[in-house]
């Protein structure tokens, strides 16, 4: 079974200043409450430590990502693959009348038992984070 979520978010800024942002794989990764750690690898690479609360999982998951697609300052696309899940996020950014919108989608296949449960009850809360990290980066600039 494959998790999937779309969301979009409308902010009041304009869409380059969004792109500083999303397409950091250091502050997505920063984002997601279950990377326990990451570590960088180049400009468009990183090892997610991933802990999941599942109870086959009793250690994190190693998960390689990289940046398949970048199309500044519009569009990033991840790809992450791992023993215990791949999963892919596009981030998507248009311009409005007043700033922009973001949508985001993310697809989680799950290897192991639980993973898919797991990300099918969590994946929503996960977006929230990396808005919320988005609009306090954001703040921050004021």
């Amino acid at each position: 079974m494959t998790v999937r979520v779309s969301r979009s978010f409308e902010f009041d800024v304009p869409g380059e200043r969004v792109w500083e942002f999303i397409a950091d794989p250091e502050k997505r990764a920063g984002a997601i409450s279950v990377v326990d750690s990451y570590e960088l690898r180049g400009e468009n690479r990183a090892i997610w430590q991933v802990k999941l609360p599942i109870p086959l999982i009793n250690s994190t998951i190693t998960v390689k990502t990289e940046d398949v697609l970048r199309e500044p300052p519009h569009r990033v696309k991840f790809s992450g693959r791992s023993k215990g899940m791949n999963v892919t996020g596009e981030h998507t950014i248009t311009d409005t009348d007043t700033g922009c919108r973001l949508t985001n989608e993310f697809v989680v296949d799950g290897k192991l038992p639980g993973v898919e449960k797991f990300f099918k009850r969590n994946l929503d809360t996960e977006i929230d984070n990396l808005e919320d990290a988005l609009r306090a980066d954001i703040a921050a600039d004021n």
